[in-house]
This record gives structure tokens, C-alpha cells and sequence, in this order.
């Protein structure tokens, strides 16, 4: 475990609005890095995909760097752009 790891970690027992407020912010950060990634990996710009969603190069970066509620027809609209399905799961944990 890495020391930043253990800082969180003990942040997170020590602080419980630091621990609810690092998970949502982190699932926010974590939903715009799968989303970029998916992009880059398609080789496509973000002026590119911004074209193909009817929008501005500003909006794919809002979309990718604060995708904090993002709706969820949005998802879809940036996965259709990259040919791309898009599939919720819910999971236990």
C-alpha cells in the first residue's frame, strides 16, 4: 500500500464527511477517466466527438474533467459518438 493510499485510508476512518465526500468525488473523477479513455482509444478528438454530439470542444472537456451529475441520455449520446453502447450496472459493495 503506497503512502497515499495509507493516508486515505486513515483519513477516511478519522474523518467520516472527508470518507463520504472522497467516494462520490472519486466516482465522478473515475466516470470522465473511462470516458476519456474511451475516446482516445477510438482516436478521436474531442473537437471530433464534440461534432458528432452537436456540441462544443468546452462541453467534452466539462463532460470528461467534471462529469459530476452527468445524465445519464448524455452517456449515451458520448458512447454513440464513439460507436460505442452503454451499459449501467448496479453492484453490491
Amino acid at each position: 500500500m503506497s503512502d497515499l493510499e495509507k493516508y486515505i485510508k486513515k483519513r477516511k476512518s478519522n474523518d467520516p464527511i472527508f470518507a463520504e465526500n472522497y467516494e462520490e468525488g472519486y466516482s465522478n473523477f473515475k466516470i470522465g477517466v473511462i470516458l476519456k479513455e474511451a475516446r482516445v482509444q477510438a482516436g478521436i478528438t474531442q473537437e471530433e466527438i464534440a461534432e458528432k454530439m452537436n456540441t462544443k470542444k468546452s462541453a467534452i472537456s466539462r463532460i470528461e474533467n467534471h462529469s459530476e451529475d452527468i445524465r445519464l441520455s448524455t452517456l449515451e449520446k458520448y458512447a454513440h459518438a464513439l460507436g460505442l453502447r452503454l451499459s449501467v450496472q448496479l453492484m453490491d459493495g
